[in-house]
């Protein structure tokens, strides 16, 4: 394998180009037209355009991506997580041109990628699942023919869509009357999301957390659970903070979850990584949940505890050697990693994307910091796609030392001319349910509830602060020149920063203001 083309973007494109640098292996990375100056195009060996900003024309046309390999004389494609990283038809299709697709076949994709034959897979195995309907829900099936098999499963249920994931095609009914409505959203939700409209009902648990396992599979039949990751910590449906290890998790309930997961993909003959999610009740059982066949966001802390490149060994592995770790040193965790999602988010509008430019960065570093992103001052974040920025990760030997450095972090980090939500870790680390790790999946959810809409950034700047930051910039001008200035909530470090326009043109520097 002497050339890897990155079918994505953003960090995680990034994070793939360093792993191949690191290994002597050429990297191409492929862009749409908003994407042409962004830090993993750069970063590669070679780049070539795919299509319009649209996800659709560009990141998802998988004729382009191959056109793309052809044209580079790539051997394989690594598809990083999101966009066709689950695509079995793209898996297929890497193949069929002779490249090497750097995760599991397309068969198992498609097996895995559907919510219901995984959880028949698992129940194969032994391993109990949550209560649900063994199959999608009819397509046509009458309000009163949903209400039976709903009254079959109990309340409260989850709607679920049977492909796909990151939280959407979801809704959860507590209430019969809503049943209905609540299939018909989850329906439409999924088909626009995933292509794919089918759904299926699963019990709805009170108060669990959500643990997983991080596993890797070789093609000579080795298959490696590692130590567990909790992903409790979620805005509906969707993870923000992720750890390891799980302080919910004894020894003895590690060795049971990691043999469950290791006996799961061993089922079904998975190669390369995937991860095993479980649903851990309150009451002690844990429940089989799903598979993603591909890297996960999260997978940083697993490598911070373990000393494993997942990420290398993904490639490792598609190119044929053989697992050789130790499978009980990746059992016992080194340590403690705290990852935060940092997006560009506004957490004081409901969390809604915050696009724009990016008039200033400055990243925290230092012992046991890792930031594994893709911005940069001068950056336009688009609309188009995610808006995840970062990944901050912290470790250290125990978890309030975790927790502490994480918070140092978070104070070190400024970003000027977008919101994001540093300033929302920086407040969620400080709860009490998270300091003592008494959190469920939907504690996140029910403590922002109760801040009945307080900022999370004081509103109003000190007259002194405008008055200071605008004399400071009103030096720096030429003469003649006019200033229009805004003051704007920005991170912690700098709790005000400016947005200037000379004459039409943006663009002081932003480091100029921080103090």
């Amino acid at each position: 394998m002497k050339k890897i083309l990155i079918a994505n973007r953003g960090e995680i494109a990034v994070r793939i180009g360093r792993a191949c640098r690191e290994m002597g292996i050429a990297s191409v990375a492929v862009y749409s037209e908003v994407d042409r100056q962004a830090p993993h195009v750069r970063q590669a060996d070679e780049a070539y355009a795919i299509g319009g900003r649209a996800p659709r024309d560009s990141y998802l046309r998988i004729d382009r991506l191959l056109d793309a390999a052809r044209q580079s004389g790539a051997d394989a494609v690594h598809p990083g997580y999101g966009f066709l990283a689950e695509h079995e038809g793209f898996a297929r299709a890497v193949r069929d041109a002779g490249l090497v697709f750097i995760g599991p076949t397309a068969d198992v994709i498609a097996l895995m990628g559907s919510k219901t034959a995984a959880r028949a897979a698992a129940e194969r195995q032994g391993v109990a699942v949550v209560p649900g309907s063994a199959d999608a829900v009819p397509s046509g099936a009458s309000d009163s023919e949903l209400g039976d098999l709903a009254r079959a499963i109990g309340y409260p249920l989850i709607v679920k869509a049977v492909s796909g994931g990151g939280g959407k095609g979801m809704r959860t009914v507590t209430d019969p009357e809503d049943l209905a409505g609540a299939v018909r959203a989850a329906r439409s939700e999924a088909d626009t999301a995933f292509g794919d409209a089918a759904v299926y009902f699963e019990r709805r648990l009170i108060r669990p957390r959500h643990i997983e396992v991080q596993i890797l599979g070789d093609h000579h039949g080795t298959v490696l659970p590692f130590v567990e990751r909790e992903c409790s910590i979620q805005r509906r449906h969707q993870k923000v903070v992720e750890e390891t290890p799980a302080l919910s998790v004894t020894p003895e309930l590690r060795r049971s979850l990691t043999t469950a997961a290791a006996s799961v993909a061993r089922a079904v003959g998975y190669t390369n990584a995937g991860t095993i999610e479980f649903l851990l009740d309150e009451s002690g059982p844990f429940f089989f949940l799903e598979m993603n066949t591909r890297l996960q966001v999260e997978h940083p802390i697993t490598e911070l505890v373990t000393g494993v490149d997942l990420v290398q060994w993904q490639i490792r592995i598609a190119r044929g050697e053989r697992l050789d770790l130790d499978p009980e040193a990746v059992l016992r965790p080194r340590g403690h990693a705290i990852e935060c999602r940092i997006y560009a988010e506004d957490p004081d509008s409901q969390f809604l994307p915050s696009p724009g430019r990016i008039l200033d960065l400055q990243v925290p570093s230092g012992p046991g910091i890792r930031n594994d992103g893709a911005a940069e001052a001068g950056l336009d974040v688009p609309i188009d796609y995610d808006p995840l920025l970062s990944k901050l990760v912290a470790w250290a030997e125990d978890r309030p030392r975790a927790i502490a450095r994480m918070r140092r972090a978070l104070g070190e980090y400024v970003v000027s001319g977008i919101r994001t939500t540093v300033p929302f870790f920086l407040w969620l680390l400080e709860q009490p349910e998270f300091a003592g790790g008494s959190f469920h999946t939907t504690s996140l959810d029910e403590i922002l509830r109760s801040r009945n809409g307080r900022p999370f950034v004081d509103p109003t700047p000190a007259q002194e602060e405008v008055a200071v930051i605008a004399a400071a910039l009103q030096a720096m001008l030429p003469a003649g020149r006019g200033l229009e200035f805004t003051a704007m909530p920005m991170a912690p470090v700098s709790r005000w920063t400016a947005q200037a326009r000379l004459d039409g043109l943006e663009g002081l520097p932003a480091r100029a203001l921080r103090h």
